[in-house]
């Protein structure tokens, strides 16, 4: 079976605790200059997939549509936390090395979770429906399942999966969509001779600001955020955490503070926020286009 997207994920958490240590931040309650014995933010770690997934117990299959409706569904309500593809994401566990999720069978320790939540974890209760619940399950069981059989200690790719697209299609698609920042003849020149297939696609769908190295030298995408607190104080920094709960920020002088976002108002200012909404737009076929297009860029 081909896969669609195939993303190695760098956050592989092994608990729902974790996801709570995240949506807090490192060192619990907000720092600010000044408080005694606060101390800046100690960057945060991620374990590698050096162990294989748990087991399944109850091996377990589903028609295809129901596993499509469910990526779907656990997209839109999931994926921000879990990742799209529930393998981990912005503070959320990779699901399918959850051990609640090895023991489940057909939904009856999934569905209690996704219904009731889990607060002291920052995860909220869903209400869906039981068509779109079953979904759900089905996509993390699928997910479950071929995490089950990858070869050897992490997933892997086989390179044909990605020489599934028409080049001629990804360049229209590119041209009417991504051309507005990006040119084939500038930024993108020589692109397929700087990355290999699996990082190009990697890259596309999932961008990320370029990290100081050991010299020190700056992201050269940064992302900030000015947070407006009710008296009207306004505080700007980077962007640290953000998720639908909290907001978190580095401030110019490296303290980490985060904020309830109900409790305030902020706004963004994200480089890469034209990936995160294509991501939603994409079809199988479009990445898989896109993909063989920007291979020809030598």
């Amino acid at each position: 079976m081909k896969l669609g997207v195939v993303v190695i994920v760098a956050w592989m958490v092994a608990s729902t605790a974790a996801c709570a240590a995240a949506q807090r931040g490192a060192g619990g309650a907000p720092a600010t200059p000044g408080t005694p014995g606060a101390t800046p933010e100690a960057p945060r770690r991620g374990s590698p997939a050096s162990q294989r997934p748990p087991e399944t117990r109850t091996p377990q299959t589903y028609p295809r549509e129901q596993i499509d409706a469910g990526r779907t569904a656990f997209g839109a309500q999931c994926g921000f936390c879990h990742g799209h593809d529930a393998a981990g994401g912005a503070g959320g566990p990779d699901l399918t090395r959850s051990l609640l999720v090895a023991d489940d069978v057909r939904g009856d320790r999934i569905g209690p979770v996704v219904r009731t939540g889990r607060a002291a974890q920052g995860m909220p209760p869903f209400s869906l429906s039981e068509t779109e619940l079953a979904a759900v399950v089905a996509f993390i069981h699928e997910q479950k399942a071929q995490a089950d059989g990858a070869n050897g200690d992490r997933r892997t790719v086989d390179a044909a999966d990605l020489q599934t697209g028409n080049a001629a299609a990804g360049e229209r698609y590119f041209e009417a969509r991504c051309a507005r920042c990006h040119s084939s003849t500038g930024d993108f020149a020589g692109l397929a001779n700087r990355f290999p297939p699996l990082t190009l696609l990697q890259r596309m769908l999932y961008p990320r600001p370029v990290t100081a190295g050991r010299g020190g030298t700056p992201a050269r995408v940064p992302q900030t955020v000015s947070v407006t607190l009710p008296s009207g104080l306004v505080i700007d920094g980077r962007l640290a955490y953000r998720d639908e709960f909290t907001i978190a920020l580095t401030d110019a002088n490296g303290w980490y503070r985060s904020w309830p976002t109900g409790q305030v108002e902020f706004l963004v200012n994200d480089p890469l926020q034209a990936h995160i909404e294509q991501l939603a737009k994409y079809t199988d076929g479009d990445m898989h286009d896109v993909l063989a297009y920007l291979q020809t860029l030598r």
